[in-house]
């Protein structure tokens, strides 16, 4: 059995110390401040270890893959072996095993001879199903599995409706969260101090236990079975290093979000997503320096729209607890009803949407960036699912595993949100009917062709305004700028136009709900 307990200021399980001994597991949370399951853990237990799990149910499959590189694993091992030298320093360690959590997780705990195992939550179904039979385990041996709010600021029933239930769409569920962490007042007063308490400062840390001697070494990346990618030319900060790094230079420019988001030549995002993705930074400490800076007026009008997107975040994890049908299948049932394209010309279009050969420059500039960086701007990923989805009429879900498979930053619940926003078969979507063209987005997102050419280098001397349909500039043009379509870069798969009256007819088994 799993105990729930609630990550809030003064979390006690127990007026005095519970535990002899007690074991953090540390999975998406890799930082040792803050942190509900280690705090509750100091509080509660004489003696506290931390561990950390590369779990091969996870880096198996991986592994399975014709390229044995992922920047995700080195992101992590940079990021485990950070925290473990920060847990030395306060007098302890991270002990570190590559196995499958199921059973490393329970035989760590019996060598210790723990009392408890303490966690954050996770709100992933595969996760829910493994902590299940890790508790199941320990349970067995006599041993208790307790779990804390971590990773959200509002989860499960927080945030409801007036009738207790889930809340589907968004804006009246950014409502009732604003209610709930500022009051009536919203932004006049202070949030509720339960909700945000940030567990440092007084934490006292001389319950952790040093490493055990016993305890192997941090293992290798070649150790895991991996090759190094190219994540150490990338300006991806790692650790929670990295994390205050960016969050410091992005509060500095956080003013004008609003606008700078939508531009993918820019520095506009926070570029904090993977950081939020393994935990290197707290939510908690994140959205109050947002509301800070909202307060006292140096947020601008940008603050406000990146606390919407945090609560977006909140949002789709709440729908992925509640409807944990849509990782597999459509929000809303009747899409799953819809015909995709299939068969060998599909999937020839597929493979040239994900190597960027679908000669719409902006798509295919935004699928060079992904599949050489990792990271996708979010803009850019509305722009390329809509053109996957309803430009060549593929199954949302084959680019939901794509970008799976691609993201550093790849959470389930977000990637899962967005692509059915863009198929619009998920909670508070766009409707099927909303189309984006993929020229119209580059001519007013990237006017300059800043980044297309960015990506696209071979179409670096086309004018500003020909790159972005390279098709419809004179042959004088393309021979001026060195480009012989069909050589140099592909013809588009499809007309646009054309495409969009298929998309209608292909929804018109779903037309019915808007009417």
């Amino acid at each position: 059995m799993i105990i729930v307990g609630r990550a809030v200021a003064g979390l006690v399980l127990a007026p005095m110390k519970t535990f002899d001994k007690v074991l953090v597991w540390f999975r998406r949370d890799l930082r040792n401040f803050d942190h509900a399951a280690l705090h509750a853990a100091l509080s509660q237990g004489r003696q506290v270890y931390c561990a950390f799990i590369f779990d091969k149910t996870i880096l198996d499959p991986l592994l399975a893959g014709p390229n044995p590189a992922d920047r995700r694993v080195e992101f992590i091992l940079a990021s485990v072996t950070e925290l473990h030298h920060a847990l030395v320093e306060q007098g302890g360690g991270l002990i570190v095993r590559h196995a499958h959590a199921e059973d490393g997780i329970p035989a760590l705990a019996a060598e210790l001879g723990v009392d408890a195992v303490f966690v954050n939550r996770d709100y992933e179904p595969a996760a829910i199903a493994r902590d299940e039979e890790v508790a199941r385990a320990l349970e067995q041996d006599g041993r208790q599995m307790a779990s804390f709010k971590d990773q959200v600021i509002f989860e499960k029933e927080e945030v409801r409706s007036m009738a207790g239930k889930p809340l589907t769409v968004f804006t009246p569920y950014r409502n009732a969260w604003l209610l709930k962490l500022m009051g009536p007042n919203r932004l006049d007063g202070a949030p509720d101090p339960e909700v945000l308490q940030c567990f440092t400062g007084d934490q006292d840390t001389s319950a952790l236990a040093p490493l055990p001697s016993a305890a192997p070494a941090i293992p290798t990346l070649s150790d895991l079975g991996f090759v190094p990618s190219n994540l150490s030319t990338l300006p991806i900060p790692t650790g929670m290093d990295g994390g205050q790094e960016l969050l410091d230079d992005f509060l500095s420019r956080m003013a004008d979000y609003d606008t700078a988001r939508n531009f993918p030549g820019i520095k506009g995002p926070s570029y904090l997503s993977v950081h939020l993705r393994f935990g290197t930074v707290s939510i908690r400490a994140v959205v109050q320096r947002v509301i800070d800076a909202m307060r006292s007026g140096e947020g601008g009008s940008g603050a406000a729209v990146w606390l919407g997107e945090l609560i977006w975040r909140d949002f789709y994890f709440m729908i992925l607890d509640h409807f944990p049908r849509v990782v597999d299948g459509a929000f809303k049932p009747e899409y799953d009803r819809i015909e995709w394209e299939t068969g060998a010309e599909a999937d020839a279009a597929f493979q040239a949407w994900c190597e960027g050969r679908t000669g719409f420059p902006l798509v295919d500039a935004a699928m060079a960036q992904i599949n050489e960086t990792g990271y996708m701007h979010n803009r850019l990923r509305m722009v390329t699912a809509s053109f996957l989805i309803k430009d060549l009429g593929i199954d949302w879900r084959r680019g939901e595993r794509y970008f799976a498979a691609k993201l550093n930053d790849y959470d389930l619940s977000a990637n899962n949100g967005g692509w059915q926003w863009a198929a619009s078969s998920g909670c508070d979507a766009q409707p099927f009917f909303r189309i984006f063209n993929p020229v119209t987005q580059s001519e007013r997102f990237d006017a300059e062709g800043k980044f297309i050419r960015r990506y696209l280098p071979q179409l670096a001397r086309l004018s500003d305004g020909d790159i972005h349909a390279p098709w419809t500039a004179t042959p004088e043009r393309l021979a001026k700028a060195g480009v012989v379509l069909g050589r140099d870069y592909p013809q588009p798969l499809v007309q646009h136009d054309e495409a969009r009256k298929r998309t209608l007819e292909r929804y018109a088994v779903v037309k019915k709900s808007f009417g």
